[in-house]
């Protein structure tokens, strides 16, 4: 078993608080990354969907996890299960010092998250406190103006890691 938190880090300007549109622990919000099998080391060829909501039972034992697949190269199972209250939002402050916020940590047995992939559904404020929704980092950048604050706002070079967490 071996843990894996996503980090998140963007360029955000004028904006705070980056993170799934219901929260860090969205049951919703659809997590896309590929996976690497642990024993083979094949890469998935498409980006594995995995989200809250979804559960299935585990094939040994009693618990659910959120994802059983197999391995198409060597035929090994790998697991991943989702852990809940371990994120946080970015932050202006961590965005400016280039620091990476927990998003989600990820149980993962028999194959290894890599490459996640910004998709639509998050939400950021402004720091006059402008709530800025179903914003979609699909391309890697969000820029809107703010009425309120009277100045544009952007989210930019958006990027993502998975670290081993003990």
């Amino acid at each position: 078993m071996v843990n894996f938190m996503l980090k998140i880090t963007a360029e955000l300007d004028n904006l705070t608080n980056l993170q799934p549109q219901g929260g860090c622990d969205d049951a919703d919000f659809s997590y896309l990354f590929k996976l690497k099998c642990g024993r083979c080391g094949e890469l998935t060829q498409r980006e594995t969907c995995v989200t809250l909501n979804d559960t299935v039972p585990l094939p040994v034992g009693k618990g659910t996890t959120h994802l059983i697949q197999k391995c198409k190269f060597c035929g090994r199972d790998g697991t991943v299960t989702m852990v809940q209250g371990r994120g946080t939002p970015l932050t202006n402050l961590e965005s400016q010092s280039g620091k990476y916020a927990p998003l989600m940590l990820f149980d993962c047995r028999g194959y290894e998250p890599v490459d996640f992939v910004f998709n639509d559904g998050w939400k950021v404020e402004s720091l006059e406190g402008t709530k800025f929704e179903n914003v979609d980092l699909s391309s890697g950048e969000f820029d809107e103006y703010d009425e309120k604050g009277q100045c544009p706002v952007m989210i930019s070079n958006v990027r993502a890691t998975f670290d081993v967490v003990k």
